[in-house]
């Protein structure tokens, strides 16, 4: 209980500090504006306007450095690159996948072992240290933070410049085994400028730490170098040497008003740039717009402190995420993939079904042999629905001796034939303990997912199959009511 009070004081006053905060702003800006334009701009306007293009670029150009973070971190990625790199297809597949899920132009593994690059269309080439177009990667595995992003020609299509984002990917014991990310047309990030420059009628580019422009609209003559622009050397030493950075200068007889900010996550900075001030009418207009965004920016960032919070306090209610027994899911994780599965659905509607299952008798093999010999017998049918079940499908242990199954890209009719393959497997095992041989039968109950559903009510749906499984004398599979 005090754990929820303190949040909901945190979100209190961080709701009204921000709505204090966006109505001070927004009404100095617009008493500002009636005194002097050119002030308003150079003080109020340009960069609230910075702030909301950085809130934008956070959510339209940092998504692949997560979806990269996501591969680095997948079991699978680290596990099948651990395991030898066999069948180089299911990596291939997985980065097809990942590219055909996310609109990306590409994704790549490139392994530190072989050396080969893993690409959607199949090994591209082994890396080199002698060939420059490779410098990237050996750069890649000297960095000392976890990614970089690079502009670079494509490995896969030579005429085409891209935004690569290189993620660094390390073994459990964090050694280093490989490089993996995705790729951004330039095209379609210089489309997204300009989109940026029309809606806020505002001149918006990128510069490194060097001050070379990396990414502009399609219709910016900019030069390569900002020292080279007219005007702009004086200005320059500030920029680069601050994070954030509000500035005017001269250039052509007109009075340039600019704002930069550092991109952390790109290490390149954010300019944006008027020139003159403008008229009263389209200010006001702007001001409208500014006040809409800043209640979108504060519901965005309520929205993540109370999901962050959130998930901070499940994190201290359960630490562990796999049954120490069986090692599979338990619970409380499988309820997180459920939630992110469901979540992702909306964008990617698929079926997805479940299964419910129950070892029959389980009581009598702990009566008979023992707890040891249970768990054992526990261990091993557990391994036995693994092999089952593809690398995509989940499996939880539910409780005592009854296990979920979440099968995602799965009809209910491809579900019992699941259910059918290991009921048949199980018929074959016995579970050695001691001088005994122990043999077990399954129950299972099936349900597919419905939009919408809650995880109870699809596992009140799957139980009550599973019960209808055991009333039938066990050793069944019984299918959810389609009512």
């Amino acid at each position: 209980m005090f754990i929820y009070r303190r949040k909901f004081i945190f979100i209190s006053a961080l709701t009204a500090l921000m709505i204090v905060g966006f109505m001070a702003t927004s009404l100095t800006s617009y008493f500002v504006a009636q005194e002097s334009l050119s002030r308003n701009v150079s003080e109020q306007m340009l960069p609230l306007t910075s702030d909301n293009i950085y809130s934008e670029i956070q959510r339209d150009l940092l998504r692949p450095i997560l979806i990269s973070s996501v591969m680095a971190t997948d079991t699978f990625v680290r596990d099948w690159a651990l395991e030898g790199e066999e069948d180089s297809t299911r990596i291939i597949s997985y980065l097809n996948e990942i590219q055909q899920q996310y609109g990306t132009i590409t994704a790549f593994y490139v392994s530190e072992a072989t050396r080969q690059y893993y690409h959607p269309s199949g090994v591209l080439k082994t890396v080199s240290e002698q060939d420059p177009t490779d410098a990237w990667y050996f750069r890649v595995r000297g960095l000392q933070q976890d990614y970089e992003v690079n502009v670079d020609t494509d490995t896969a299509d030579r005429s085409r410049v891209s935004i690569f984002i290189n993620y660094r990917v390390l073994d459990y014991n964090g050694q280093y085994i490989g490089a993996t990310g995705v790729g951004l047309s330039v095209a379609a990030v210089t489309r997204l400028i300009d989109i940026y420059q029309q809606r806020y009628d505002r001149s918006i580019y990128f510069i490194d730490r060097q001050g070379k422009v990396t990414l502009t609209g399609s219709d910016d003559q900019r030069l390569n170098q900002i020292q080279d622009e007219i005007g702009f050397s004086d200005v320059a030493a500030q920029i680069l040497g601050s994070p954030m950075a509000t500035l005017e200068y001269e250039s052509n007889d007109q009075t340039v008003f600019l704002n930069s900010r550092l991109v952390p996550e790109f290490d390149w900075y954010l300019i944006v740039e008027q020139v003159g001030s403008g008229d009263g009418e389209r200010l006001d207009n702007t001001l409208l717009l500014n006040l809409l965004l800043s209640a979108a920016i504060m519901a965005l960032v309520l929205t993540i402190a109370h999901f962050t919070l959130r998930s901070y306090q499940r994190k201290l209610e359960d630490m562990a995420t796999k049954d120490r027994l069986t090692g599979v899911a338990n619970r409380h994780l499988f309820e997180m993939i459920f939630e992110h599965l469901t979540r992702n659905m909306q964008r990617y509607p698929r079926p997805v079904s479940i299964i419910s299952v129950d070892i029959d008798y389980f009581k009598k093999v702990n009566d008979n042999f023992g707890h040891q010999a249970g768990d054992l017998v526990l261990q091993e049918v557990c391994q036995l629905i693994i092999k089952h079940i593809r690398d995509s499908d989940t499996i939880c242990r539910w409780g005592g001796e009854e296990f979920v199954l979440l099968l995602d890209y799965c009809q209910i009719d491809e579900a019992v034939l699941r259910a059918r393959e290991i009921q048949a497997a199980i018929q074959n095992l016995a579970v050695s303990f001691g001088k005994s041989r122990i043999k077990v039968t399954l129950s299972m109950g099936i349900a597919d997912y419905r939009p919408g559903e809650a995880l109870d009510v699809l596992m009140a749906r799957a139980d009550k199959a599973l019960y209808k499984a055991k009333k039938a004398g066990r050793n069944c599979i019984e299918c959810a009511d389609a009512s």
